[in-house]
């Protein structure tokens, strides 16, 4: 300890930078949270849309093979 005199003063520094890095590192983390959060939100409902498109899109398949299966049908009776 006699061989440090300037560690009394370091104390208080070491104390403020510690405290103020764990402040970030609080604030980093929270925000890093609430946006992977929001990140499978986004991803949880582009998958829902997806989902939504594919239904339409099969069930305009659907239609289209409805529609070409009438067809010669009604150009035999014409």
């Amino acid at each position: 300890m006699e061989n440090l005199p300037f560690f009394p003063f370091l104390i208080p520094i070491v104390g403020i930078i510690f405290g103020t890095l764990m402040i970030v590192a609080i604030v980093g983390i929270v925000h890093w949270f609430k946006a992977r959060d929001r990140e499978l939100q986004y991803s949880q409902d582009l998958r829902i849309r997806e989902m939504e498109h594919q239904r339409k899109m099969k069930e305009l398949e659907v239609e289209l093979e409805k529609a070409k299966a009438l067809q010669p049908t009604g150009k035999a009776a014409s």
